[in-house]
């Protein structure tokens, strides 16, 4: 038996609970029903990721608030339009998005795991912006003054492939075109 210790929100506990329950958390990962289901339950788990950006060579790391949107095949983030992050993704729209924790099984050995999305991210537009600020004040109350103050830029990452590492040799990578499942 292993378990599993995302360090994202504790409370949302069932996503990983339904994992374990199906066996997602043991499996092959060659299977893409079985690698989007785990994809869906760390986005659904995991409430933090690390966004990664770049200009001019010099790259941008930023512990960013996540909200996945329509699914897995968009994930939203909120930041103010005067930082480093909202120039380099003006500049250069390709981004990732890390979210990591670790499994635990009976004798306490532990192992990580990392889930990246690759993709573009962009300003949600007029006709979409009052639902992506819902979800994301949703997904994390706590944020609400912050989506509600003036310059906020919220962002949409439109995921591409995202790239599951369970170990040194345990790495696939899920091209989101193959979301028919």
């Amino acid at each position: 038996m292993k378990f599993i210790i995302f360090h994202c929100s504790i409370m949302q506990l069932w996503a990983f609970l339904y994992l374990y329950e199906y066996n997602f958390i043991e499996a092959d990962m060659k299977n893409p029903i079985q690698i989007k289901t785990y994809v869906e339950g760390i986005l659904k788990t995991c409430t933090l990721a690390v966004l990664a950006t770049e200009a001019n060579g010099q790259p941008c790391a930023s512990l960013m608030a996540i909200t996945p949107f329509k699914g897995f095949r968009q994930i939203l983030f909120a930041t103010y339009r005067n930082t480093q992050k909202f120039e380099n993704i003006i500049n250069n729209s390709r981004v990732a998005v890390l979210i990591q924790g670790e499994e635990q099984d009976r004798s306490n050995l532990q192992k990580g795991f990392a889930l990246t999305a690759y993709g573009h991210a962009h300003e949600v537009g007029k006709s979409e912006l009052e639902e992506a600020v819902h979800s994301h004040i949703k997904r994390h109350p706590n944020l609400e003054s912050f989506l509600h103050s003036g310059d906020i830029a919220i962002l949409r990452i439109k995921v591409e492939t995202y790239q599951v590492v369970r170990g040194i040799d345990d790495v696939v990578w899920w091209p989101v075109t193959d979301t028919e499942y």
